[in-house]
């Protein structure tokens, strides 16, 4: 099992394929088998690099506060640990957040930059409604559930009904996976602690790096209107805003997705900028 000791704990990551490194960074709760849609196919272009967030999957879960800063320290030194000075990143929810912090303060090693239904957190964030804030951040219910109760209620704020009507057998495999390493009640919290103090608004214009910002409008955890911020905050940042389409994006619409994270990538390989 690769494990990594980086900054005060042990880091769980994987790599897989090869060519220019490619870093995933996944959102609250969650761990890198949450990747399931990307991996394929990112790796046969990338050496895809995936890990558990402090907290989650098989990486070590102190229960001693998290910051986002310290997480994204966690990441530059995982990739530091293994060998890798830039990677292009893309970070997804609160892996988005850990992306930004990433790029902001170890700017050297990011290469480009994906940010999918995340936010710049502070006080220009717009918040979800009510009933997605109070399963966010209501643990002691998240205790009273089982496991599988606990998937089945993740699914209507990931996904739309619709999708979710579609595919019921594949998203009883997808919750049997995701939880076989559970996320323990204290861990949720340190993390949720961590995208509560968070705050990159006023510094996104610093960030260098070519940057891609994707979310869905039907996303009920991060409203889309984060990423439209986002987009006008970093310099030259793209948008692309996929209609009818939940928090969960890259397992609804993983063809699409993939797709156009490959072409933003593409355009700043080190082959391709060498070349120009």
């Amino acid at each position: 099992m690769p494990i990594s000791h980086v900054n005060d704990i042990n880091i769980y990551y994987e790599v897989h394929g090869q060519g220019e490194p490619l870093l995933l960074i996944m959102g609250y709760g969650a761990n890198s088998r949450w990747w399931v849609s990307q991996i394929p196919v990112f790796s046969k272009e990338y050496s895809v690099i995936i890990f558990d967030n402090r907290g989650a999957g098989l990486s070590e879960k102190p229960d001693t506060p998290y910051t986002i800063p310290m997480m994204a320290d966690d990441a530059a030194g995982l990739l530091k640990a293994i060998g890798v000075d830039a990677a292009h990143v893309f970070g997804i929810s609160m892996g988005g957040m850990i992306a930004q912090e990433l790029v902001l303060n170890h700017p050297e090693a990011v290469l480009s930059l994906v940010l999918g239904c995340t936010t710049a957190g502070g006080h220009n964030a717009v918040l979800a409604d009510r009933e997605a804030l109070d399963f966010l951040l209501n643990h002691e219910h998240r205790q009273q559930l089982s496991l599988e109760e606990q998937g089945r209620e993740l699914l209507q704020f990931l996904f739309t009904e619709e999708f979710i009507a579609r595919n019921r057998n594949a998203l009883d495999a997808f919750i049997a996976e995701i939880y076989e390493n559970p996320t323990p009640l204290h861990a949720y919290r340190r993390q949720g602690e961590a995208i509560m103090s968070f705050k990159a608004y006023d510094r996104l214009p610093e960030i260098q790096a070519p940057a891609l910002v994707m979310a869905g409008t039907a996303d009920r955890l991060i409203p889309v209107e984060n990423s439209r911020i986002l987009a006008s905050r970093i310099p030259d940042a793209e948008l692309i805003i996929y209609e009818n389409v939940g928090h969960g994006f890259i397992g609804e619409i993983p063809n699409e997705v993939n797709r156009d994270v490959l072409e933003f990538l593409k355009k700043y390989s080190c082959s391709q900028q060498a070349s120009a």
